[in-house]
């Protein structure tokens, strides 16, 4: 895991994949944020720090926590406000927040309604949600063998959560359509034999030739601008925006 997280901190800037995330998600906290810089929020499970830094400080004072010493590491680096803590007992009072995140993690907890209660208690109320986890089942590989995967989520299932913590969804859809035949194809090949398997993540971090990151880049910019209208049928990711009633 210590290695992986490395790994990330060396790509998560100029990698299509990530750049197409900040893609989906930058503009949804902008618009959550509605122009304000003195709103308190938190990522939970914030890895390197680096959506932290970049989507969330901007807005105010951004906290974050991890389980992971190595994540913590590079998080602390950047001067970030940091826990250690896991995500089933968030080391913050009630209602401290106006938006809460949390990217890319729920897929390894445990009780993910339970963290998902914990998460909307402290939010404050009117304030927001942004959550993204890996979606499918059919997908399941590449990073799951170094960080096992509970589960991976259809809306159906991400909407159960959520709604059940109370919160009302605003938005709700897959994410990284675009890529769903290509990572589908990745998967089933890497089922097909054991070296496929062992080498699928790495070869998924990886940095592609400047033409090709580019081009996929600009693919995954207008993915993200259509689905904040119309939402996608399938992805490798769901992405839900909710909110906490006053």
């Amino acid at each position: 895991m210590d290695d992986l997280l490395d790994l990330t901190s060396r790509v998560e800037a100029t990698h299509f994949w990530f750049r197409g995330f900040r893609r989906f998600v930058g503009p949804t906290i902008a618009e959550i944020a509605g122009g304000r810089r003195d709103l308190y929020l938190l990522d939970c499970g914030c890895g390197t720090g680096h959506n932290l830094a970049t989507l969330l400080r901007p807005y105010g004072s951004a906290f974050g926590f991890d389980l992971t010493p190595a994540g913590l590491a590079h998080a602390r680096a950047a001067g970030l406000r940091l826990a250690r803590a896991e995500m089933g007992a968030i080391p913050f009072q009630s209602g401290r927040f106006d938006l809460v995140t949390s990217f890319d993690v729920l897929q390894y907890v445990r009780d993910d309604a339970a963290v998902m209660k914990e998460i909307a208690r402290v939010i404050k109320p009117g304030g927001g949600l942004v959550v993204t986890a890996a979606a499918l089942d059919l997908l399941r590989g590449g990073h799951a063998g170094t960080w096992p995967e509970v589960r991976r989520y259809t809306t159906a299932r991400m909407r159960s959560i959520v709604e059940g913590a109370g919160l009302k969804i605003r938005h709700l859809t897959y994410l990284f359509a675009t890529l769903f035949p290509a990572m589908l194809a990745v998967r089933l090949a890497g089922r097909a034999g054991e070296a496929g398997r062992a080498s699928e993540g790495d070869w998924e971090m990886r940095v592609p030739a400047a033409p090709i990151n580019a081009t996929l880049t600009g693919l995954l910019a207008v993915e993200a601008a259509l689905s904040r209208r119309i939402p996608m049928p399938v992805g490798s990711s769901v992405l839900v925006v909710a909110g906490k009633a006053r």
